[in-house]
């Protein structure tokens, strides 16, 4: 297990490879090990690093709730313990959501942004967060994850993806849950997104269910220069859906960035 101290937080993370840093961002009902096949693959060329949120995987459980600024200074955090004055930041669904925070924060430490599965503004968040809390209050988190699961994954996800997934979830404490959907659902960073400089790639599964196509099209309209690539037979986590095809999209763009990389 490797953690990071951050503030008075243990903050975990996986690392592999070297050269200019990508970090990873997961989403709401995972953690840093949705990230696995991506480390894998990343780390052949750069330094791929995947972090838990406060409350997260190996993370220390905060003393109270975390708001998205909250856990945006806790990346930069670890970024500053781990030496990495800026890096390529992929956040996938929630990690989007934290990589747009980020952008308010310290965007000259960014050095282009994979929105996937994303959004600025959600129009269902409130009935989001209700039906969410709902769920805490009356379901285990494994009941509760083997009830979400349908809406996350492509119809065509295997059995064992299904699994995994649904594992992943149920590890989560429903504390860390019920602030984590508060923070993510509610964001609104449209008035943002016209001052965002930085590179950047939105990604979205075709059938991506929580956030839909029009969602991450709307983002990307936003966002200076921005270009949008839609992975064919994927769903909310995208990367795990279609690994090959995310991976490639956010290799290709990475490296038009980092044009002196050696393959």
């Amino acid at each position: 297990m490797a953690r990071i101290k951050v503030d008075n937080l243990q903050i975990g993370y996986n690392e592999r490879g070297s050269g200019a840093a990508i970090v990873f961002l997961h989403g709401v009902g995972s953690d840093k090990s949705v990230w696995a096949r991506q480390l894998e693959h990343f780390s052949r060329r750069w330094r791929a690093v995947a972090l838990d949120y406060p409350g997260y995987g190996e993370s220390d459980l905060p003393p109270g709730p975390c708001d998205r600024a909250t856990i945006a200074r806790s990346v930069f955090g670890a970024m500053d313990g781990l030496g990495i004055a800026s890096a390529h930041i992929v956040g996938l669904s929630m990690g989007g959501v934290i990589a747009l925070e980020m952008t308010r924060q310290q965007p000259a430490r960014l050095r282009s942004l994979t929105l996937a599965d994303t959004f600025a503004h959600h129009p269902q968040a409130d009935a989001i967060v209700a039906r969410a809390h709902h769920a805490l209050a009356t379901m285990s988190m494994r009941a509760f994850a083997e009830a979400r699961v349908e809406v996350l994954l492509a119809p065509s996800a295997s059995e064992a993806l299904r699994q995994e997934v649904i594992a992943t979830m149920a590890r989560i404490d429903k504390r860390t849950y019920r602030w984590a959907t508060v923070a993510v659902w509610t964001a609104d960073y449209r008035s943002d997104l016209a001052q965002i400089m930085i590179p950047t790639l939105v990604v979205v599964g075709e059938h991506d269910q929580p956030t839909p196509p029009a969602l991450s099209e709307q983002l990307c309209a936003g966002i200076p220069g921005a270009r949008l690539a839609i992975i064919p037979a994927a769903g909310h986590i995208s990367n795990i859906d279609h690994p090959a095809a995310f991976n490639q999209l956010v290799e290709t763009f990475i490296a038009a960035v980092e044009p002196h990389q050696p393959t």
